[in-house]
Formats: structure tokens, C-alpha cells, sequence
């Protein structure tokens, strides 16, 4: 029988456990951490060897097989041990794609992957053929791979962190949605970052799509790195063949000929952001043949993901809004872009070495009139208001997350907005923005109304 080692036992590495399994794999579980709550419960069916807090390096000798979680970079030592023996390394994208059937429709992105990836799903959904909306939007491929069958779409967020370990994946349409400083501590230079998000065109043909925005001058020139037909989408100026904003509608061009696809204004998610996202997504199923009666229908009717600009509760006038999801100072800047009303931010948590000056030069000129701090990043972020003359900052000195948000919620006035978009990772503080974004919930929606 053969084995394969599972490296990182979050969601997705409990997933490839059992999936292997199934396959007919020894499955030796191995983390940094020693123990991990949960994992026990959720293999009780699947016989593994439990190798926590063990080095990976020392498991390698009876390994046929090595699949990487998310969290763990290709770069690490016991990677390039494994090769030197032959022995081949993957990631959970691919894993599960090996498994599944059906037509793999892929977005990444620094920021609206996970909006393109719900908001393609739905359109995909209402073609009438069945759809899977998985990956990092929160159910790994692997978990599902082996219920896809021929016909099936498979909608896919796959991050950059998630494409490291593609080896045959392949995706019939691929999105780029937009490429900003992210991951840095991860990846240490945009070169890196960048080729890591290319692989979602790896193994592509002539005859799959490639949707790029043409409105990012990165990812307009990706189009060199794929060999599927490129499709683009733009919000500033017409393309060639894709969707674009004419107003007051969204034009979709392709082969000499436009129709109107649906006025700008019968878009339900608010935001400029969102014209983009919206344009991505309808490209993503014109592209596989779904009708524009259901493309259009979609985009009028849906509501938005949960942790994005997700509004929560008004309470003694205060609208309180969570963008937990907001994990990069681009994605924040998108969210106050959004606000209306006047605004108090909460920013901070783990440092990914992004930059915050450009943040806070879009903060000066927004309705933002005051933020909150805390976290890793607090220091950086006070260095960076500063060096941009913002002064109606307040630290918050406990670390203590409610207490942050309680201190938002007392600088707010009726009529004004609470946000937290905290343009950091969750980790350390968090198990995952998801958490964040539901304590951020329970905190304000307990408060007197």
C-alpha cells in the first residue's frame, strides 16, 4: 500500500487525509503544532498516523506522496529533501483536482476573489448544470472531488498560496481579478507573488479563457503568460473582446458584435469594486455557454459574501459594517471607498510586511474621521497615519479585540458607520478572518439598541 504525507492539518489538510484514504493511501498527519482541536473527531473514520510536531524531514522514507496545505510554503527544507528522493510534492488544489470531474472555473486575485468565486457560482448554477463553489471561498476541492461528475462546474478560489503546488492542474477559464502587494512575508518579492498567481494558467490551451482586468496594468499583461484565449473586462475604457462600461450599461463584446448586458445601476452589491467583480464574473460564465437572461438575472439578485462590506446592525443610529475579509490595505481602501457616511475604521493584526502608506493617504481623503488600532501591525500603522498627517488615531493598548471595537463604537455618532477592515491577517489573534468577522457580530449586535 502506498503513502502519502499530509503537511498542515487545517480544513484542507484534513480534507486531502481523508480523500487519500479513500484512494487507498497509508496517510501519515503531520503539523508544526502538537496538537490540533478537532482533527481527531473529524478523521475518526480515516486510520492516519499521527506524526504532530514532528519534523517532516524524518516521515520522508516510506513516502510515495507529499501534499502540502496552504499554509506551508514550497520553499521549506523537507520540500527539496522530498524531490532530491523522487519523491513528488503537491499541493491540496491539485490533489483534489486529480480526483474530480467536471469543468474547472478558477479566480485569484489579491482582492474580489472570494465575491467572483460565490457570484460566478451562481451564474453557473442557474445555467442548470450542477454546480461546486469551492477552494479557499471555504471547502477544499479535495473534500468534494470524488462527488463531481462530467457536466459538473467546478468554481474555484484558489489563491496564491493554493497554486505553489499545481503540477497537472488544469482550469478551462481562469481569472485574474487584480494583483496588489500581498503575502510578502510568504512570497518576499512581487516577482514571486506574481508567478505564483501565473500558475493558475498552467497547462491551459488555446481552447480554455483566460479573464484578466484590463484596468491593472500587472494583470493586463499577463495575457503574454497564457496560452488561452484572453478575454478582458474594464471599467475605464472598451476592449477588444470581453466586458466593458459604457454608460450607464456593461457591454459584452465578443467577435465583432455588442449587446447590453445590464445597466451599471441593477447591479445589487454596491461599489466601483464591485462593477469590476461583476464584469469578471459575467465574463466567466458568457465565456462556458451559461445564458445572458441568467448571467444578467444573477448579477441584479445577488447579495454580496459574507465578511465583505457585510452590513450587520444599526444600533442607536451607528450602521456597523464587517470587512473582515479586508486583509490587505488595497482591499480596505476598496471597502472605504464604499462607506457613505461618515466612518471609524479598525485596522490592525498580523504583519503579512505590507506597506500602509498608501492607506492612509486614501484615509485623509475619505469619509473615514477616525480609526482604531491594534494588533502586530499597530505600531506600523501609527508610523504610517503619522507620516501622512492623519492624527485622529486611537491604540488601543489591551490587544484586546472587543475592546477595540468598543472604543470604535464610542468615537461613532448617530448617522455614522463602524468598520472593520483591518487591512491584516487574522492569525495570532484569530484562527481565520471567518472568526474574526463572527466575533465582530456578536460584539456589536449585543449592544443596547
Amino acid at each position: 500500500m502506498k503513502t502519502a504525507l499530509v503537511v498542515g492539518m487545517a480544513r484542507s489538510g484534513i480534507a486531502c487525509a481523508k480523500l487519500l484514504y479513500a484512494q487507498g493511501y497509508n496517510v501519515i498527519a503531520n503539523d508544526k503544532r502538537e496538537h490540533i482541536e478537532g482533527m481527531k473527531e473529524a478523521l475518526a473514520a480515516t486510520p492516519y498516523t499521527d506524526a504532530l510536531g514532528k519534523d517532516p524531514s524524518s516521515l520522508l522514507e516510506n513516502a510515495e506522496l507529499v501534499v502540502l496545505s496552504p499554509g506551508v510554503s514550497i520553499e521549506q527544507p523537507f520540500v527539496y529533501k522530498a524531490r532530491k528522493f523522487g519523491i513528488e510534492v503537491i499541493g491540496e488544489i491539485e490533489l483534489g483536482y486529480r480526483y474530480s470531474k467536471g469543468d474547472f472555473l478558477c479566480i485569484t486575485g489579491t482582492n474580489g476573489k472570494t465575491t467572483c468565486t460565490a457570484l460566478t457560482g451562481e451564474i453557473c448554477k442557474r445555467s442548470g448544470r450542477r454546480t461546486w463553489v469551492l477552494g479557499n471561498i471555504g471547502t477544499p476541492i479535495s473534500q468534494c472531488a470524488l462527488e463531481t461528475r462530467e457536466g459538473d462546474f467546478v468554481v474555484a478560489e484558489t489563491a496564491a498560496l493554493q497554486l505553489e503546488g499545481n503540477v497537472r492542474f488544469h482550469a478551462k477559464a481562469a481569472a485574474v481579478s487584480n494583483i496588489t502587494e500581498d503575502h510578502l512575508d510568504r512570497f518576499l518579492k512581487m516577482e514571486t507573488y506574481i508567478a505564483a498567481k501565473c500558475k493558475i494558467f498552467e497547462n491551459q490551451t488555446s481552447l480554455d479563457v483566460a479573464v484578466l482586468n484590463y484596468d491593472d496594468p500587472i494583470v493586463r499583461n499577463l495575457a503574454c503568460r497564457t496560452s488561452a484565449h484572453v478575454l478582458y473586462f474594464s471599467r475605464k475604457q472598451e476592449v477588444p473582446e470581453g466586458v466593458f462600461y459604457r454608460e450607464p450599461n456593461l457591454i459584452y463584446r465578443l467577435d465583432g458584435l455588442e449587446r447590453v448586458l445590464c445597466k451599471a445601476s441593477e447591479i445589487r452589491i454596491p461599489g466601483l469594486h464591485n462593477l469590476e467583480n461583476a464584469m469578471l464574473c459575467a465574463l466567466m460564465g458568457l465565456s462556458q455557454g451559461v445564458p445572458q437572461k441568467a448571467v444578467r438575472g444573477a448579477l441584479m439578485e445577488f447579495p454580496g459574501v459574507e465578511h465583505r462590506i457585510e452590513f450587520v446592525c444599526e444600533k442607536k443610529g451607528i450602521r456597523y459594517i464587517n470587512d473582515s475579509k479586508g486583509t490587505n490595505p488595497d482591499s480596505t481602501i476598496k471597502a472605504i471607498e464604499a462607506m457613505q457616511r461618515p466612518t471609524v475604521l479598525i485596522l490592525g493584526g498580523y504583519d503579512k510586511h505590507n506597506e500602509f502608506d498608501l492607506l492612509f493617504s486614501k484615509i485623509i481623503d475619505s469619509v473615514v474621521h477616525s480609526v482604531v488600532l491594534l494588533g502586530q501591525t499597530a505600531p506600523k500603522l501609527l508610523l504610517a497615519a503619522k507620516r501622512a498627517g492623519f492624527d485622529s488615531v486611537e491604540v488601543c493598548e489591551s490587544g484586546d479585540f472587543e475592546d477595540a471595537v468598543n472604543m470604535a463604537s464610542k468615537l461613532a455618532r448617530t448617522g455614522e458607520n463602524v468598520l472593520l477592515s483591518p487591512a491584516c491577517a487574522s492569525w495570532g489573534m484569530f484562527r481565520n478572518f471567518e472568526e474574526r468577522g463572527e466575533v465582530f457580530k456578536r460584539i456589536v449586535c449585543a449592544y443596547e439598541e
